[in-house]
C-alpha cells in the first residue's frame, strides 16, 4: 500500500529554518519517511543574519561571528555537514571593559560578568573597594524569593550590587542583547543562574563549582568559527537539499487552515499546501499571515533593538597605541557611541593577512539606535572617533564596511517565557500541525536557533505520526 506523501512548508531561511529542513530530510531519509519538504525564504538568499565576505585576503563576517563552544548544538550540525576540520578556536587574550575612559581588563575566570575565581577578582582596579565589599554579599544573601520572572539587572543587583553590574556585567551582556538588562527577562535570557542561585544560594559559589574547565585553565577560547567563515555552513545546507526544497525571493501573504491541509498563499500567487508547518519568522510577521488569530497580536508589540557593525581594515603600522588583548566592551557610563571592539586580526588570526589589521565595532542598542541611520561615511567618522580616544589610529582605514540590522534583536522582556508558552499551546489548540520557533521566541545566538530547529523537527514528526 502506497502511503500519501505529508507536506511540510518551513517559512523562513535564516538558521533556524534551514536546521529545520536539514534535519527534517535526513530523518524522512534515514527513517524511509514520506515527507516532503518545502522552503520558502522571502529575500534571494538563505541564512538570515549569517554572511561572510572574503575581500582583499580578509575573511569578515557582516552577522554573527562565532558561538560558545560549550553550547554543542552548533558543533553537532557543523560535524553532520562534514565541516568539523573547519572548526577553529578563538585566540585566548586579555578583554577589557572601558569605563570612565579607561580600559579595565576582565578579571581572570569571569563568565558572563560572574566571577568563578576568587583573588583576581578581588585585585581588579575595575571596582572600588565598596564594590567589592557589596559584591561579596552573595556569600551571604538568601535565595531569591520572587514569584515568577524577574529583570536580569534586578536579579544581578540583588545577588552583586550596582557596580559590578554596571562595570562588568551590563557591558558583558548587553554585547549579547543589545538591551537593557534591567528589562530583559531573566527566565528567558539566562535562566541558568537562577537555578544555579536556587541550587547554591550563592552565585559566586555555584559559578566557582560549575564553570567550564577551560574558563579557569585559560588553554583555548570560549568560541568557535569556521576558517572558511560562518556562511559556509548556510551554503553547505544548501547544497545538500534535495532539488526544488527551497523557494527563494518569494514571501508567503496568508495561511489559511482547511480541513484536511494548510493553504499558504504567496505574494507570486501561487498557493501550497501543508499537512504542518514551521515559522521561523520574525513575531512581527505572525498576525498578517493569521489574521484571524487574535493570540498572534500581542506579540506584535515586542520591542526590537536596530544595531550595526563596523569592520575596519588598517596597515599594522597604522595603530600607534597596541594593546594586548582581544576585545572590549563600554559601559554606558562613557561618552561613547561604540558598544563593543573586537581586534578580530588578533581573536580570529586566520581572518588577517600578516601586517595587516582588523577592527569590527558594535554601535546600537536599546535607547541608542539613532547611529543606525546615519550614512556610511558619517558612522564610519563617528566610530574613528571612538577609536582614537583608546588607540590611537595613525591612518584612515583601507576599507570599512558598515553593514546595518534593523529591528533585527527581539527584545524577550520580563514575563517573556510566560508569553511563548502560552502562544505555543494557543497554536497547538487552534492550528495542530503549526509550529512557531526561531529568534523572536527561546535564544538568538546560532546554537539556540539550530536548537529550536532540531526540537521542532521531533515535534512535527510526532504530530505527522507517520511509520517507517
Amino acid at each position: 500500500m502506497t502511503i500519501e506523501k505529508r507536506d511540510v512548508v518551513i517559512i523562513g531561511g535564516g538558521i533556524t529554518g534551514l536546521t529545520a529542513a536539514y534535519y527534517l530530510q535526513q530523518e524522512a531519509e534515514k527513517r524511509n519517511l514520506p515527507i516532503n519538504v518545502k522552503l520558502i525564504e522571502a529575500t534571494i538568499r538563505l541564512g538570515g543574519k549569517i554572511q561572510t565576505v572574503f575581500q582583499d585576503g580578509f575573511t569578515i563576517e557582516k552577522g554573527p561571528d562565532s558561538f560558545l563552544a560549550q553550547n554543542k548544538s552548533a558543533v553537532r550540525l557543523i560535524s553532520s555537514l562534514g565541516l568539523e576540520k573547519e572548526l577553529v578556536h578563538s585566540a585566548t587574550g586579555t578583554s577589557y571593559v572601558l569605563v570612565n575612559n579607561k580600559l579595565y581588563s576582565i578579571p581572570e575566570g569571569t563568565l558572563m560578568g560572574v566571577p568563578t575565581t576568587i583573588k583576581p577578582f578581588i585585585t581588579s582596579d575595575l571596582l572600588s573597594v565598596p564594590g567589592k565589599i557589596r559584591a561579596a554579599a552573595d556569600f551571604i544573601l538568601p535565595r531569591s524569593k520572587v514569584k515568577g520572572d524577574q529583570s536580569v539587572g534586578y536579579f544581578f543587583r540583588r545577588r552583586l550590587g550596582d557596580e559590578v553590574v554596571d562595570n562588568l556585567i551590563d557591558p558583558l551582556l548587553s554585547g549579547v542583547h543589545t538591551g537593557d538588562i534591567d528589562q530583559l527577562s531573566l527566565k528567558s535570557t539566562f535562566p541558568h543562574f537562577l537555578e544555579m542561585e536556587q541550587q547554591y544560594r550563592s552565585l559566586i559559589a555555584g559559578m566557582k563549582k560549575t564553570a567550564p574547565v577551560s574558563i579557569n585553565q585559560n588553554k583555548k577560547g570560549m568560541f568557535l568559527t569556521l576558517k572558511s567563515g560562518l556562511q559556509s555552513i548556510v551554503d553547505t545546507l544548501e547544497d545538500g537539499f534535495l532539488p526544488n526544497t527551497v523557494l527563494k525571493g518569494v514571501r508567503v501573504e496568508l495561511i489559511e487552515k482547511r480541513e484536511k491541509k494548510y493553504q499558504v498563499v504567496l505574494n507570486n500567487g501561487a498557493v501550497l499546501y501543508a499537512d504542518s508547518i514551521i515559522t521561523c519568522v520574525s513575531h512581527q510577521m505572525l498576525p498578517s499571515l493569521f489574521p484571524t488569530y487574535n493570540f498572534f497580536t500581542p506579540f506584535k508589540h515586542i520591542p526590537l533593538t536596530s544595531v550595526a557593525t563596523v569592520v575596519m581594515a588598517f596597515p599594522e603600522n597604522a595603530i600607534r597605541k597596541n594593546i594586548e588583548g582581544t576585545d572590549f566592551f563600554v559601559s554606558r557610563n562613557g561618552d561613547y557611541t561604540i558598544t563593543a571592539c573586537t581586534w578580530t586580526h588578533k581573536k580570529w588570526p586566520h581572518t588577517t593577512p600578516k601586517g595587516k589589521v582588523l577592527l569590527r565595532c558594535y554601535v546600537g542598542r536599546t535607547n541608542n539606535e539613532a547611529i543606525v541611520d546615519l550614512s556610511d561615511e558619517e558612522i564610519e567618522q563617528i566610530v574613528l572617533e571612538d577609536l582614537n580616544k583608546i588607540i590611537d589610529i595613525g591612518s584612515n582605514p583601507a576599507f570599512t564596511i558598515v553593514t546595518r540590522w534593523k529591528d533585527a534583536m527581539p527584545q524577550y522582556s520580563v514575563g517573556h517565557k510566560d508569553r511563548v508558552d502560552q502562544l505555543k499551546n494557543d497554536v497547538n489548540t487552534a492550528l495542530p500541525g503549526v509550529f512557531v520557533t526561531g529568534s523572536s521566541f527561546e535564544g538568538i545566538g546560532i546554537p539556540d536557533c539550530i536548537e529550536q530547529g532540531e526540537k521542532v523537527v521531533q515535534q512535527v514528526l510526532q504530530y505527522l505520526n507517520i511509520s517507517e
